[in-house]
């Protein structure tokens, strides 16, 4: 009896101390509450409590752009999940891995604990959270720029988000679909208010972009540089590919062209490492105009002959006419199948279904 008092004392404490770190990091002292986590995680002995815990670290380091401690601390919660032996604490515990890996682009490996997450159907928890796994998984696959799955992911996890009336779940859905960008200065002000530097890096990002299709050059340059900055801080190597894409326009606009080639060596050699199809296509597109300006016909015809490569690659071409998708500026529509066509394409040949899969008409009012 006093063993299991003991033992339920303990368990009280763990949840006392928890709930005292979630004050101290809702009211932004964030590191008192990673210390009073980290107690909490060295001397509890409670199975349970010890997975709550780490689950505060990961949400925390996540916020905080550390996702190297991320991912430590989601593999060390996998090995507390198989501890307790239940497939609900497992299903989180994946997702938590399959999120970190996500975060450093580790794309490969985001996918495969997703699968893993969403295999495990059945428990509680994973009915709660698979639009979360479909989320990190199409962030993955827009990662990888296998567009056709990212899609279907996206279309899932905002049903899930429908479904269960989850605001927060179609928010991050619609930032990964590029759709937050209207509220960018918003954006900006809660990134800086909570510390969340990704949320920071994007912002920068943005407000580059914006300053760069106004010709404001002058204005982007510095933008490029801080977001470029955090981006190398956190290792979001996803992230220095778009800054290196936006810095050569820039150069491009002031007709450096020796200067955009840099940026574009730089940019290609993270796209290479990290599969980035789509991101090595830009920088074929963008070479193409380099190389045909300053004149050298064996460079220009190299990059054509690559940039129509990754276009079959990533099988961007129309399914009706068959001309690609991406070589110059087209109106196009997805259907709710995920396949991509033009859009006068589509208006000419009338049709309510898709040509290629057949399996789903168009919404009315879709086209």
């Amino acid at each position: 009896m006093r063993l299991f008092n003991a033992w339920e004392m303990g368990q009280d404490q763990t949840k006392q101390q928890i709930e005292k770190g979630l004050h101290l990091y809702q009211s932004n002292q964030t590191e008192k509450a990673l210390q009073v986590w980290m107690r909490v995680l060295e001397k509890s002995a409670d199975p349970a409590g010890r997975f709550r815990v780490l689950g505060c670290l990961i949400t925390a380091h996540a916020e905080m752009g550390r996702y190297k401690d991320m991912l430590k601390f989601a593999v060390v919660q996998i090995d507390t999940a198989r501890e307790l032996e239940d497939p609900d604490y497992l299903t989180e515990s994946y997702l938590n891995l399959a999120r970190s890996n996500e975060k450093l682009c580790e794309f490969q490996k985001t996918i495969s604990y997703c699968k893993t997450c969403l295999n495990m159907q059945g428990t509680t928890v994973s009915l709660q959270l698979n639009g979360q796994v479909s989320l990190s998984m199409g962030n993955a696959f827009l990662g990888l720029s296998i567009f056709q799955k990212a899609l279907e992911c996206f279309e899932k996890a905002l049903r899930y988000a429908h479904n269960n009336d989850d605001k927060m779940l179609e928010c991050r859905v619609c930032c990964s679909l590029g759709n937050f960008y209207a509220q960018i200065k918003e954006s900006m002000k809660i990134a800086l208010q909570h510390g969340d530097r990704p949320l920071q890096a994007l912002c920068l990002l943005c407000f580059a972009d914006i300053h760069r299709s106004r010709k404001d050059v002058q204005t982007a340059f510095p933008r490029y540089d801080s977001s470029m900055s955090i981006m190398t801080e956190i290792g979001n190597r996803l992230g220095l590919i778009q800054v290196l894409l936006g810095v050569t326009k820039c150069w491009m606009s002031k007709k450096e062209l020796d200067k955009a080639l840099e940026s574009i060596e730089k940019a290609q050699e993270l796209a290479e490492g990290l599969g980035n199809k789509l991101g090595l296509l830009k920088l074929h597109c963008l070479c193409e105009r380099i190389y045909r300006t300053k004149g050298q016909q064996r460079e220009l015809r190299d990059h054509v002959v690559k940039f129509h490569e990754c276009v079959e690659e990533m099988e961007l071409y129309c399914g009706m006419c068959g001309e690609s998708i991406g070589e110059k500026n087209n109106q196009l529509q997805a259907l709710p199948c995920s396949h991509f066509f033009h859009f006068k394409c589509l208006q000419t040949n009338g049709s309510r279904g898709c040509p290629n899969c057949r399996r789903l008409s168009v919404k009315p009012g879709y086209v």
